[in-house]
C-alpha cells in the first residue's frame, strides 16, 4: 500500500540529505521562522517540512499534483487532521508493544506480532471508514487514488480473512508441529500444521478428553522439560513468526510513509492558519517551464516576517517577466532584504508544491536555488572578510547549474567601490550567460551604473522607495540607480534627533555569524 501525498509515483525519502546549500538557504532566508510555525513544536513536523521544502521540485506536473492535494487539505482540515492523529496512534501503539530482549525468540515475536496486527486492523478499518464517509469532499489525484485503494484493499473480505488468521495464531489449542528424524535422532524439518477442526458434538467438548497412548505430561516443576518443550514450540512457529512480524512490517511502513505525507500537510494547514490570523493574503502560485524568464507578482511579502512582528508587514507587487537579471538599490533600512527574503521563501514555496505569501504569484521553476549574502567577520582572524565572500562564491558555483536562481545581498561589499563593482560585474555577466536568474540586492553603485548604461532589455532595475522627509515606505518600486543610500537620513534621526528607529521591516532578527 501507498500514500503518493507527495509524489505520483514514488514515496517521499525522509532519510535523504539535504542539498549541500541547505544551510546558506536557512540561515539567509530565515527559514527556521518558516519551519517552526509549520512546527508548532512537534519535532517530527519541523524535519518533515524542512526536509520537503529544501528538497524542491522542478517539474511542473509535479508542483501541481502537490498543490492539487494541498488544495484539498485547505478545504478538509478536520478530516486530514483525523486522518494524521489515527496515524500517529498506530505508530505510538506498535512502539507500546515491543518486549525489549524476548523479541528475538520466535514465540514472543508470533504473540507480539498478533498483538500489532489486531491493533492495526482496528486502526485501517477506521482508516477505510474515514474514505468511505469522505471521498466525495476530495477532489485531488492524491486522495481520490488514496481513498480508492484504501476502500479497494482494505474490503471486508481482507479484514475477515486477517482475523481468521489471528483467531487461529493465538493457538487456543496448542500447537501441531510435525518434524523428521535427523542425525543423532535429533528433530528437523520443524513445520507448523494446522489443527484439524473441531467435529465433536457440545457434549462431547464438556467431557474430559482423554490422554491418547503418544501423550507425555511435563512436570508443572520440570524446568528443563519446559525450556525443551517451548523450544520445540519455537521452532514449530519460527516462519510463521517471521512472515507475521514482516506482514505488521509492511502496515507500519505504510503508516509511516502516510504520516511523512500527511505531516508535510497539515505543516502547511498549521502555517496557513496562522497567516490568516494576521490578515495575510496566500494564494497558489502559477510554475512556469524553468527555460522561461517569468517572475510576476501581486501584494508579494516575507511570510518569516509576517510571522515574527505582531503588526502588518508591507507587501510589493513584482513585474519582473522576461527579465534575467533584477538589481535592487536604495536608502538604507528601506526593505531592500526583505524584498529579497520574499523573492527567495515564495519561490522555495512554490518549488515545494505550497502556497506562497501573495496575492498572486507566477514565476519559472528554477533548478536549483541559491543565496551568498554578507556575512560577519570571521573571528578567528583566518581570513579578512572579503576572502571570505570569494571562497563563499566559489562554493556557490560549483553548485550552480543552468536554469538556477542566486540571490545576492550586499555582497562584495567588503572591498572598496571600483573593486567592488568590478568582480560583482564579471561575476554577474558570466553567470547570466549561464542562464542563472539573478536577484541582486546592492549599495554598490558603480555595478549598477554600468549595467542601467548598457540598457539591457532583460534587466529590471527596482528602488526602495524614499520621500521626500527621508522617511522610508519599505515599497520597492522601479527606478535607476542612485549614488547615495541616505545613510544621512539614519545619522540624524539617531544622533541628532535621538529618534529611536521603526521596526525594520529588513532585519527582524539578529543574523547568526558565519560558520
Amino acid at each position: 500500500m501507498k500514500a503518493y501525498l507527495l509524489y505520483r509515483d514514488r514515496d517521499f525519502d525522509l532519510d535523504a540529505p539535504l542539498p549541500p546549500h541547505a544551510d546558506a538557504l536557512i540561515q539567509d532566508l530565515e527559514l527556521t521562522t518558516l519551519f517552526g510555525a509549520m512546527a508548532r513544536g512537534d519535532e517530527f513536523l519541523l524535519d518533515v517540512a524542512k526536509k520537503t521544502i529544501l528538497a524542491g521540485m522542478d517539474d511542473l506536473d509535479a508542483i501541481r499534483y502537490r498543490q492539487a492535494i494541498l488544495r484539498d487539505c485547505l478545504k478538509n482540515p478536520a478530516i486530514v487532521a483525523e486522518m494524521y492523529a489515527l496515524v500517529v496512534d498506530a505508530i505510538g501503539n506498535e512502539r507500546k508493544n515491543y518486549w525489549g530482549i524476548f523479541h528475538r525468540y520466535p514465540g514472543a515475536i508470533l504473540n507480539r506480532a498478533v498483538d500489532v496486527l489486531q491493533m492495526f486492523v482496528t486502526m485501517l478499518k477506521r482508516l477505510r471508514r474515514i474514505a468511505e464517509d469522505h471521498a466525495d469532499k476530495f477532489e485531488s489525484e492524491g486522495f481520490t487514488t488514496l481513498f480508492a485503494m484504501l476502500r479497494r484493499e482494505l474490503d471486508d473480505g481482507y479484514f475477515a480473512a486477517i482475523e481468521e488468521h489471528l483467531r487461529r495464531l493465538k493457538f487456543r489449542d496448542g500447537v501441531m508441529i510435525s518434524a523428521e528424524l535427523g542425525p543423532g535422532n535429533n528433530g528437523v524439518n520443524h513445520v507448523l500444521r494446522r489443527p484439524r477442526e473441531q467435529s465433536r458434538g457440545w457434549l462431547m467438548r464438556l467431557l474430559p478428553r482423554r490422554g491418547g497412548p503418544f501423550t507425555i505430561h511435563v512436570h508443572p516443576r520440570d524446568e528443563s522439560g519446559a525450556r525443551l518443550l517451548s523450544d520445540l514450540r519455537d521452532r514449530g512457529v519460527n516462519q510463521v513468526a517471521n512472515a507475521l512480524a514482516q506482514s505488521t512490517d509492511h502496515i507500519l511502513d505504510f503508516f509511516r510513509m502516510l504520516r511523512i505525507e500527511l505531516g508535510f500537510h497539515i505543516g502547511c494547514l498549521n502555517l496557513h492558519r496562522q497567516l490568516d490570523e494576521k490578515g495575510m493574503p496566500v494564494s497558489f502560485p502559477v510554475p512556469a517551464a524553468g527555460s522561461e524568464r517569468r517572475h510576476s507578482c501581486r501584494k508579494l511579502y516575507d511570510a518569516c516576517l509576517a510571522l515574527t512582528l505582531g503588526t502588518a508587514v508591507v507587501s510589493n507587487d513584482v513585474a519582473a517577466d522576461g527579465k534575467a537579471l533584477v538589481i535592487v538599490t536604495g536608502p538604507n533600512q528601506g526593505g531592500k532584504s526583505t524584498f529579497l527574503r520574499a523573492i527567495g521563501l515564495a519561490q522555495l514555496m512554490m518549488q515545494g508544491g505550497m502556497f506562497v505569501a501573495a496575492e498572486s504569484c507566477c514565476s519559472n521553476v528554477c533548478a536549483r536555488v541559491l543565496t551568498h549574502y554578507k556575512r560577519e567577520e570571521d573571528t578567528t582572524m583566518k581570513s579578512g572578510k572579503f576572502d571570505e565572500e570569494l571562497e563563499r562564491m566559489s562554493a556557490v558555483v560549483d553548485q550552480i547549474a543552468p536554469n538556477s536562481m542566486l540571490l545576492f545581498n550586499e555582497s562584495f561589499a567588503a572591498t572598496n567601490e571600483r573593486e567592488g563593482a568590478e568582480i560583482a560585474g564579471q561575476i554577474v555577466r558570466a553567470l547570466l550567460e549561464s542562464r542563472v536568474k539573478i536577484f541582486f540586492v546592492t549599495h554598490l553603485y558603480e555595478f549598477a551604473r554600468a549595467f542601467h548604461e548598457r540598457n539591457l532589455t532583460n534587466t529590471l532595475f527596482l528602488r526602495a522607495e524614499r520621500q521626500t522627509d527621508g522617511n522610508r515606505t519599505f515599497k520597492i518600486i522601479p527606478g535607476a540607480p542612485l549614488e547615495t543610500s541616505h545613510g544621512e537620513d539614519l545619522y540624524e534621526r539617531i544622533f541628532l534627533r535621538g529618534e529611536p528607529l521603526p521596526p525594520a521591516q529588513g532585519k527582524f532578527r539578529e543574523r547568526q555569524p558565519a560558520k
